[in-house]
Parts: structure tokens; C-alpha cells; sequence
């Protein structure tokens, strides 16, 4: 089954014992926009010392390994403008992983709350343990 993952998933995961197996079996689909975010949030949270280095690099080579095919479109945009707008959202970063979810009819992964009940209206919403293959 495909799904689309989003960073809160993919960083809960990554810095979990088993990184992304509980996903195993699945095809994962994320925006390109993914890399960016989780690499920002691992340098964001070592450096404040919320993780330990030795985790954060752990949790980065599990990212770069990972895999999760990256999508990006014109019409990812587009769609991600849109159900931002719909939304309420002023940024699109969330709806971009909702645009996909949506353009591929797969669920989308999340641990984001604020996400999850914005986009339960519009696809299939659940969380990492809540995923099967």
C-alpha cells in the first residue's frame, strides 16, 4: 500500500529504535519539502540539546537512507495553495503533504494534531501505529 508520510511521523520514526519498520511494506511518498524539514527540525533540536548528537546523527543517515520517494509538481503547488486557503492555513507546508495525499487517493501519515484535524475532512488521516501494509 502507498502512503503519504509526513515530518512528524518521519521524525518520530527516524528517532525511534526501529526506525521506519513499523512502515515497512508500504510504499512511502512524501513532498520534497520532507528533507528539508526534518533535517532543520534533528539540527534545531541537537543544537538546543533536546537530543543528543550521537541520536540526531543516527536519525539524519536513517533520512538520507530512507525509502521515501519524493514528488514534486506544478500541480502539488497548485492543489497545496488551494487546500491552504480552504483551510484557514497561511503556509503551505502541511497542505502540500494533504495535496498528495489527496492526488494519489492514499492515506496520509501524521502525528501532527493540528494537521490530522484539518485534513480529516479531505483524506484518510492516521498515525504511524496505526498504519498497515
Amino acid at each position: 500500500m502507498t502512503v503519504v508520510v509526513d515530518a512528524s511521523a518521519v521524525l518520530y520514526l527516524l528517532a525511534s529504535v526501529d526506525g521506519l519498520d513499523p512502515l515497512a511494506g508500504n510504499d512511502l511518498v512524501a513532498p520534497a519539502l520532507l528533507w528539508s524539514e526534518v533535517t532543520s527540525v534533528l539540527n534545531e533540536t541537537r543544537h538546543r540539546g533536546e537530543i543528543s548528537r550521537e541520536l540526531a546523527n543516527i536519525a539524519f543517515a536513517r533520512l538520507l537512507a530512507a525509502p521515501i520517494a519524493r514528488r514534486a509538481s506544478a500541480q502539488l503547488y497548485r492543489q497545496s495553495v488551494e487546500l491552504a486557503r480552504r483551510l484557514g492555513w497561511a503556509k503551505t507546508y502541511d497542505a502540500e503533504y494533504v495535496a498528495l495525499a489527496r492526488m494519489l487517493d492514499v492515506q496520509l501519515v501524521t502525528r501532527d494534531a493540528r494537521l490530522r484535524r484539518g485534513a480529516a475532512g479531505i483524506v484518510a488521516v492516521v498515525s504511524p501505529d496505526e498504519v498497515t501494509t
